[in-house]
């Protein structure tokens, strides 16, 4: 990655790196991460540019905002193994993590990594990572090239002042849209009320997406195939109620 694709708009983000990695997941990120990481290109991806990434030949291409610690997306990306997943992540631990959990299985709190640092081609082939801001890569996808996008957990910046570095907005919504196939879908996820109604609000005033709510409690319930997360289980055992939402692009 060169300087300036490296370079973290920390308005946004701030830190980009929490605890010192463990020395097997710096191993991971070192020698594993150049394996499934997405370069940007000089101009944007044509669609077939973009499946040619993977390893399969995908039915779909989903892509997974701020990944957090990389359970829904490793889950997701084994459940669906037809279905190409992008994820972005710029926080170095929560790419390790997602690594982690792609690549061995947890132990202790160790990971232990089979074969070396080889994994199966049926595991890894069907997930992509790019570790920076996410929104530099949406310049460059290909319009309707989406079948699915999830924005789970994010930030919710709470404070007023910070309103307008929440992802899900005027900004950014015209941007998924594009590049939302026809019948697409959004989810977002939120144990925030205060980000919760802020998305509320800004996806009923776009004209490009539809709730898929049907009753009042239908946003209380997780999709049917929906993968757990720390995060999400730490905030119900703290007593907060995670509401899920599903748009659909008109």
């Amino acid at each position: 990655m060169n300087e300036a694709e490296n370079k973290i708009d920390k308005r946004f983000y701030g830190r980009i790196q929490g605890r010192k990695l463990h020395p097997t997941r710096k191993k991971l990120v070192d020698e594993f991460l150049p394996k499934l990481e997405i370069k940007l290109p000089e101009k944007p991806f044509s669609e077939s540019e973009l499946k040619s990434l993977f390893g399969i030949d995908p039915k779909e291409i989903w892509l997974e905002v701020g990944f957090g610690g990389g359970e829904h997306l490793a889950g997701q990306s084994a459940n669906n193994k037809d279905i190409a997943i992008i994820g972005s992540e710029v926080f170095v631990n929560g790419v390790a993590s997602l690594l982690a959990h792609i690549a061995g299985a947890h132990e202790d709190g160790n990971i232990i990594i089979k074969h070396g640092m080889t994994v199966s081609e049926d595991r890894a082939d069907n997930v992509r990572i790019y570790p920076n801001d996410v929104r530099k890569l949406l310049d460059l996808m290909p319009e309707a090239c989406l079948s699915r996008i999830f924005v789970l957990f994010p930030d919710p910046w709470p404070k007023k002042r910070h309103a307008d570095r929440r992802f899900i907005g005027s900004t950014n919504l015209p941007i998924l849209a594009k590049l939302l196939k026809k019948g697409g879908e959004l989810r977002v996820a939120s144990d925030d009320m205060t980000y919760i109604r802020w998305a509320l609000q800004h996806l009923s005033e776009s004209k490009d997406f539809e709730w898929q709510a049907e009753a009042s409690e239908d946003w209380l319930k997780q999709p049917e195939d929906w993968v757990n997360t720390r995060y999400e289980q730490k905030a119900i055992r703290e007593g907060r109620k995670p509401v899920y939402l599903r748009y659909t692009r008109i």
